[in-house]
């Protein structure tokens, strides 16, 4: 699977009705590669969605944001699509244009654990039939990944500020807009 491919079923998520089954029924069909593929690009976007910035506008999003949090974060910029996601890469105030009202007006929280184990399942249930959690099918698929040259690297973020208001003056649209009704409460 190619970088287009892996997009190309990110935006089919959005029009297919249970998208997270469809995902993973999908790429259980495919081969192991295949799925070790989409693992491959999923992980790389999710790291280098680990950035400070990133973590700012989450911050201010949601008044806060614990490492999980950022985690299903960058798993939802990711579920976004690929223009979403580069857009928001490249600036993060963007964000306060993008997400949809709805969030406000039903009290949601862009996170999206749903996004984290997609290939993982697919390959369960290739494997066993069921995507019933294995420890085995666990260590064989992160091997399989290592296996094509993929390491999950290791990583640690050094936050570039230090108050709320010099998160206002980074992200002055985000700032505007969740920065007295965050996203949640």
């Amino acid at each position: 699977m190619n970088e287009n491919g892996f997009w190309s079923l990110i935006s089919k998520m959005h029009i297919v009705e249970e998208p997270y089954e469809w995902v993973i029924n999908h790429l259980a069909k495919q081969t192991e590669e295949e799925i070790a593929s989409f693992e491959i690009h999923f992980e790389t976007y999710f790291s280098k969605a680990y950035t400070t910035n990133l973590l700012g506008a989450a911050w201010i999003i949601m008044d806060g944001c614990s490492e999980d949090s950022f985690v299903h974060f960058r798993a939802w910029l990711i579920g976004q699509g690929e223009q979403v996601y580069k857009k928001t890469l490249n600036d993060p105030d963007y964000l306060a244009e993008y997400i949809f009202p709805v969030y406000e007006e039903e009290g949601l929280t862009p996170e999206l654990e749903d996004m984290l184990d997609l290939a993982l399942q697919a390959y369960t249930i290739k494997r066993k039939g069921d995507d019933d959690w294995d420890d085995q099918l666990w260590n064989e698929f992160n091997s399989l990944i290592e296996s094509k040259g993929y390491d999950y690297p290791e990583q640690q973020l050094s936050i570039d500020w230090k108050s709320k208001d010099e998160l206002k003056a980074k992200f002055p649209k985000l700032w505007k807009r969740f920065g007295n009704k965050p996203l949640g409460y």
